[in-house]
């Protein structure tokens, strides 16, 4: 067999043996946090062999993926165990997403919201006192791009230039520990969408709040970008008041 097609064979085996673990952590993950499986259950590998219809390899390397986000512990002899949810990464993307998909949205969207009334506002003010000219291009970019996706009316397009604006700022903050929450806000943006928690058009005023931060973040001016990213996310609570009391 010429080397070519050995390679092409070897990635479709790795991508067909990928969809199969994907479709077990894709059921797993949502029943976890839900609550389907309470803390303390243990899931044993031959039956979930026997339940998905795949090898033993697919259903550990699920296993360990649900590992990684302290869903799962996995112990010889006793099986995979539910964690409580004291004990989950609850910064791990796929668990917000998976949260928000469950009946627990309106709590969970509140306690993302929350955290970001108190981490962005500080982020976009350093951005303000650290932004680079390339930074700054990309901010502006993103909330011109809003604009447009507004007066299109266009929500799904909205969605993608709002979450690069919010991982542009949290770059732009130069603090590294704020830029790894760009996962998360990201989730939040798009479950708030997706799952119909905004209003069906962007609203006017949330849109002149981020070309003024963009504004703000280029002029260097600190407060004021503090001050209007904080009117951002209270808006953001406000809609949650509305739509998902």
């Amino acid at each position: 067999m010429p080397y070519a097609d050995a390679r092409q064979k070897g990635r479709d085996r790795q991508m067909a043996t990928e969809g199969l673990y994907h479709r077990v952590l894709g059921t797993l993950g949502p029943a976890i946090v839900a609550g389907e499986y309470p803390p303390g259950s243990v899931l044993r590998t031959e039956e979930l062999e026997e339940r998905f219809g795949v090898s033993r390899t697919v259903v550990r390397e699920a296993v360990k993926i649900l590992e990684s986000m302290r869903l799962v512990a996995s112990r010889r002899r006793v099986g995979v165990t539910v964690l409580p949810a004291s004990e989950w990464n609850v910064f791990d993307p796929w668990v917000i997403r998976w949260r928000l998909a469950g009946a627990d949205r309106p709590r969970q969207l509140r306690s993302l919201t929350v955290l970001r009334s108190a981490i962005e506002p500080t982020a976009a003010g350093l951005a303000a006192d650290h932004a680079l000219p390339e930074h700054c291009a990309r901010i502006t970019q993103r909330a011109m791009d809003m604009v447009a996706a507004a007066k299109a009316r266009d929500l799904q397009e909205y969605l993608v230039h709002d979450i690069a604006f919010h991982r542009a700022i949290l770059d732009a903050s130069g603090n590294e520990m704020f830029a790894r929450l760009g996962d998360v806000v990201a989730e939040v943006l798009a479950g708030r969408t997706h799952h119909h928690v905004m209003f069906s058009e962007p609203d006017p005023e949330a849109v002149r709040w981020h070309v003024e931060v963009a504004e703000a973040v280029r002029c260097g001016e600190a407060e004021r970008a503090e001050r209007t990213m904080r009117d951002i996310c209270v808006g953001a609570m406000r809609e949650l008041d509305i739509l998902a009391p």
